[in-house]
């Protein structure tokens, strides 16, 4: 593989999640200086650059730009620069620095603030192993999904939650994961709004009925290692026959499903799935 050639790079830049002072003086410099400025949300980077008094010098685009032109303007010579509302930009911009780094390009990054990591430490749960889920699907089938999948992950869970819907959001996570799973939602951290709720998810949910306003993290308790009941092999096999019947062969199913539980290996729910259609 070549480098490509010039002096384009790619700048993933950590910007405040609250408070304007929380930036690094780098982000002021960069944000001058920059040839295109990649951001989640052009309204709230264009006050957060004001609150800097570093207006963007170069063109302001979306995350959902395709990333070829991108590319092409840092083989021709430009700094592209990212910077997102949740902190550190690396979950909003995978595809960028994949396609940066195949073709050689300079990629580093402006350290500071992360939604993610401040949440977790503010939550009071385990920290030492989580998950970073980005936000829930908008689809009902896909986020119920979403939720089965990470019903029996052991790890700590994270994930960003759309603050008007966030009382349904919690809801549905209380009635898949359990009412009763430790929880934390964290709104508008480091700014003049900031608070953090602990608590259980029923009780969360409930609290949150109404929304609520400002940026929301979520963290989430991870499952508790159990010895699977029948309920449990039973809720596993329903969920195996459910995907191989919107077309996903067997074996797949299983190994996917599987993935999901923290006591059912793929051949102990194999063999469950077969004696169950050996029963019907």
């Amino acid at each position: 593989m070549n480098p490509v050639s010039g002096s384009g790079r790619l700048v993933l830049a950590a910007a405040p999640i609250g408070q304007p002072r929380d930036a690094s003086p780098r982000l002021a410099d960069a944000l001058g200086t920059a040839d295109v400025v990649v951001t989640d949300d052009v309204a709230w980077l264009r006050a957060t650059a004001a609150g800097l008094n570093a207006p963007p010098t170069g063109r302001v685009t979306d995350t959902d730009e395709p990333v070829g032109p991108l590319v092409e303007a840092i083989r021709d010579g430009a700094t592209v620069l990212v910077v997102t509302s949740d902190g550190i930009p690396g979950a909003s911009a995978p595809e960028l620095v994949a396609a940066c780094a195949a073709e050689g390009a300079s990629v580093s990054c402006l350290p500071g603030p992360s939604a993610v990591t401040a949440a977790l430490a503010l939550s009071g749960l385990p920290s030492d192993r989580f998950c970073f889920e980005d936000t829930p699907p908008d689809g009902p089938e896909a986020r119920r999904r979403w939720l089965a999948d990470l019903a029996r992950e052991p790890r700590t869970v994270v994930f960003h939650a759309d603050p008007a819907r966030l009382g349904e959001t919690l809801a549905e996570a209380a009635a898949a994961w359990g009412a009763d799973r430790p929880a934390a939602v964290c709104r508008d951290m480091t700014g003049p709004g900031e608070d953090v709720r602990r608590g259980a998810l029923g009780e969360l949910a409930a609290w949150a009925a109404g929304g609520v306003t400002g940026p929301v993290t979520v963290v989430v308790a991870g499952a508790q290692p159990e010895e699977a009941g029948e309920g449990d092999v039973e809720a596993l096999v329903a969920e195996v026959e459910r995907r191989v019947a919107e077309g996903a062969r067997l074996k797949q199913a299983v190994a996917e499903v599987a993935e999901t539980s923290a006591s059912t290996g793929k051949k102990a729910l194999y063999d469950a799935v077969l004696a169950a259609r050996r029963g019907s």
